[in-house]
């Protein structure tokens, strides 16, 4: 009877462990990767990305391309984006960010509602905002948690969950590639 108590006590610790896995990921989990991300340094110059939007089955609705001018003075940088989708819409975004203390950094936008908050810790970089999306006709604000991972010194991934009312409604996923 001891053992078979014990068995379960460890199936269910087991089971919690499995499911604390599932926890959202941490961005101090990445302070040792290499090669470590500078964004001043990376988003200068021209980048060119490419990128899928999916809904939440995981079915691809939207195909881009983005060419970024970007530029920085100190702290302050410039992220000029161009984005032409695959049904021939275009679109512009103008980031402007700042660069606080310890790996910290805000960000604004014409179509981010407030500012955007974000850290780097090794090879990544983790950036929440609002963005505000026309979606027939009309304005929908939606919550994304984005998430940037350097690659090499020309390459970063880019993965980001996009969520309306606490619900994913879809996920960005973007490959940058620095000229």
């Amino acid at each position: 009877m001891k053992r078979r108590l014990l068995l379960g006590a460890t199936s269910s610790l087991a089971a919690v462990a499995a499911l604390g896995g599932c926890a959202s990921q941490n961005i101090t989990d990445y302070a040792n990767e290499k090669p470590v991300l500078d964004l001043a340094q990376y988003f200068n110059g021209t980048i060119d990305a490419w990128g899928i939007f999916t809904d939440r089955s995981g079915k691809v609705v939207r195909r881009f391309q983005v060419v970024m001018n970007c530029s920085w003075q100190g702290n302050q940088g410039v992220l000029d984006e161009d984005f032409v989708f695959s049904d021939g819409e275009r679109q512009k975004r103008i980031w402007r960010l700042t660069k606080l203390a310890n790996g910290r950094y805000t960000g604004r936008a014409a179509d981010v509602v407030g500012e955007a908050t974000g850290q780097v810790s090794g090879n990544a970089f983790n950036w929440t905002y609002t963005l505000q999306l026309p979606v027939d006709g009309k304005i929908t604000e939606v919550q994304l948690d984005d998430w940037m991972y350097l690659v090499n010194d020309k390459v970063m991934l880019n993965k980001a969950v996009m969520r309306k009312f606490g619900i994913q409604v879809g996920e960005l996923t973007l490959s940058f590639t620095k000229r």
